[in-house]
């Protein structure tokens, strides 16, 4: 879903600026699930992004939600009250239980870093 900047005033973000943008939503994710904050591609390619992507609403947050943006472009960019600045997706998450191992499997790609998925 669509999130909206819920602002007394314009705010103008300048260049390499992050701003925190209230919204006026509070909401109550269930308990297995999250909020994932996302950019929006419209603000994206003028430069304007989430700089956490996905930034993430526990379950168990029940204050404001807020939007961190940063204007990534070389020009100011201004957001006026209830522009939309970001969007909400709900998703399910499992929680993992870690084992402290000695040896991993071994797998085709080993150690092979960035890049080495998919050469051969």
């Amino acid at each position: 879903m669509d999130v909206r900047a819920l602002l007394d005033e314009d705010l103008t973000i300048a260049p390499l600026e992050r701003v925190l943008v209230p919204t006026g939503l509070y909401m109550q994710i269930p308990v297995g699930f999250e909020g994932q904050i996302r950019p929006r591609s419209g603000l994206s390619i003028k430069g304007i992004s989430v700089p956490n992507s996905p930034g993430t609403i526990d379950s168990d947050y029940r204050g404001e939600i807020k939007i961190i943006l940063i204007n990534l472009s070389g020009e100011a960019f201004t957001i006026h009250d209830g522009d939309r600045i970001a969007q909400i997706v709900v998703a399910r998450y499992e929680r993992a239980e870690w084992e402290s191992v000695e040896t991993l499997d071994e797998t085709s790609r080993g150690e092979g870093g960035f890049g080495h998925t998919g050469s051969n």
